[in-house]
């Protein structure tokens, strides 16, 4: 059965982890799930942004949340997150 309240878009865009990158396979307003080379643990908290194209310029999604899901993919790690808090802000 879905859990999932809102719509997903499949999307390739990447993502800051601190220290280290990734990039994402699909987005909503509530989650995102990535994949990233980088280990994390379910139920961690994890901070991360996410850079858009928009029609003014790049923007930056910064994201805070919670990990909900973590999938071994061969050498790469998908990771889904439940998004906490985010905002966004105009690449300089």
């Amino acid at each position: 059965m879905e859990k999932r309240k809102e719509e997903r878009v499949i999307a390739s865009l990447p993502v800051d982890l601190g220290s280290t990158t990734g990039v994402t396979r699909d987005v909503s307003v509530s989650g995102v799930r990535f994949e990233t080379d980088a280990h994390y643990a379910v139920g961690s908290p994890i901070s991360f942004a996410v850079q858009l194209d928009s029609p003014g310029g790049k923007m930056l999604l910064k994201c805070r949340g919670e990990i909900v899901r973590v999938e071994p993919r061969g050498e790469r790690v998908g990771v889904a997150v439940r998004i906490a808090e985010s905002t966004v802000e105009a690449v300089k």
